[in-house]
């Protein structure tokens, strides 16, 4: 059904009427034709007196972000009492990217034939993980779909917060590093050959440092395109290996917990995450053993994405969690206490969520801390690399008058 769906092309269509008590009623439709709307309406008990089709514009990549904002705006409106249908139809014709809009009203189709939310969810995985459909699954399970909605909300939310501030601590210095190797570029190819021809005419023996740097520079004007070729190619290729080798990403997420700073940084951003998603699972009472299968993957690095696994098949043939956790060598003293401490009093979610507040937290305090050490240190590296070209091309100059 799924597949016949996609073969049929559907439209937008702007649609005005009157409901059974003759209220004047708008909305919008995702429908193959006019007649298809028409029947659809009927069905809802309203009577069309304008259909328009209306012409979709191209829309952007959805990314993780949209999906939170439609969540929190899902939440809100359903607390609120709005119905679900009127409540895709708002959200989407609110949302400002076409593709967004386009997906919720796919959704809203699907559930408007009978399908249940969370069904409607699993048939879009690139959108919605395991984990958002299976909370979404026992909330309606339980009748409180409101309820878990908005902790879901909060948990996407954190989770997006985190990965902001991660970017944003290593945005600057790469944006830096990445504008002084251009300007090293710009330099060795058409600065330093305009130098060349001028100490040509000195007659005289030139320095150490300055012949390094036009000897660099001679390399640089003849093998350009083979630097910018391995860089590129080999940049491309590490990226997709990256991906797509299950060897490599597990080398290089181990990698990353390694590199000084930065690999605390990234370790304690796993552990806000990975303990932030057990929490808001077990909240909704999803099992233990059910909720450990969406929390490796959330954690956003293979190595405790394994420990999780080992903690699963541990858990499933009776061992604690906090021993689990323990023999999985990843996780740090407090968590595990404050682990043990919840499931001797019954309150794993709320422990486990002062984890998740405790090292988000410090994800903050770190991501300020890098943002003020990283400046000045980028700062003295580049200006000595920068510097030491520029001086090492006016040693000449200044020993001009002695060679005249």
């Amino acid at each position: 059904m799924a597949s016949t769906k996609k073969d049929i092309k559907e439209f937008v269509f702007e649609w005005e009427g009157k409901d059974r008590n003759g209220k004047p009623v708008r909305g919008e439709l995702r429908a193959a034709g006019e007649n298809q709307v028409q029947a659809s309406l009927r069905r809802q008990g309203v009577f069309p007196t304008k259909i328009k089709k209306r012409k979709m514009r191209s829309g952007k990549k959805i990314k993780p972000k949209d999906i939170a904002l439609f969540t929190r705006q899902l939440a809100t409106m359903m607390k609120a009492g709005v119905p679900l249908l009127q409540t895709f139809d708002i959200v989407g014709r609110g949302n400002a990217n076409p593709s967004v809009t386009k997906l919720l009203n796919d959704v809203r189709s699907d559930v408007e034939t009978g399908t249940s939310l969370s069904g409607a969810f699993r048939k879009y995985p690139m959108y919605f993980d395991d984990l958002y459909c299976n909370l979404i699954e026992a909330g309606e399970a339980a009748g409180i779909l409101e309820s878990l909605l908005d902790r879901l909300a909060i948990y996407m939310e954190k989770t997006e917060a985190i990965k902001s501030k991660i970017k944003s601590a290593l945005m600057y210095p790469i944006s830096v590093i990445v504008v002084a190797f251009v300007v090293i570029v710009v330099i060795m190819i058409f600065v330093i050959p305009a130098f060349k021809q001028v100490f040509s005419s000195f007659g005289a023996d030139l320095p150490a440092p300055t012949l390094f740097v036009i000897a660099m520079s001679e390399f640089f004007v003849q093998w350009w395109w083979l630097i910018f070729g391995l860089m590129g190619g080999g940049g491309y290729f590490f990226m997709q290996s990256w991906k797509r080798n299950e060897k490599m990403q597990m080398a290089m997420d181990r990698l990353l917990l390694r590199i000084p700073i930065f690999g605390d940084l990234i370790n304690k951003s796993c552990i806000a995450r990975w303990t932030r998603t057990l929490s808001t699972m077990f909240a909704a009472g999803v099992p233990l053993v059910e909720a450990l299968d969406s929390v490796g993957g959330a954690s956003g690095n293979s190595v405790y994405a394994i420990a999780t696994e080992r903690i699963q098949q541990e858990v499933s043939t009776g061992t604690s969690l906090t021993a689990a956790m323990t023999n999985a060598n990843v996780f740090p003293s407090m968590v595990l206490q404050m682990c043990a401490i919840g499931e001797e009093s019954g309150s794993i979610d709320h422990m486990l969520g002062k984890a998740a507040d405790f090292y988000e937290a410090e994800v903050d305090d770190m991501v300020a801390g890098l943002s003020s050490l990283m400046e000045p240190i980028i700062i003295v590296v580049l200006g000595s690399i920068i510097g030491g070209i520029v001086v090492s091309m006016y040693l000449p100059i200044f020993k001009l008058g002695q060679v005249v």
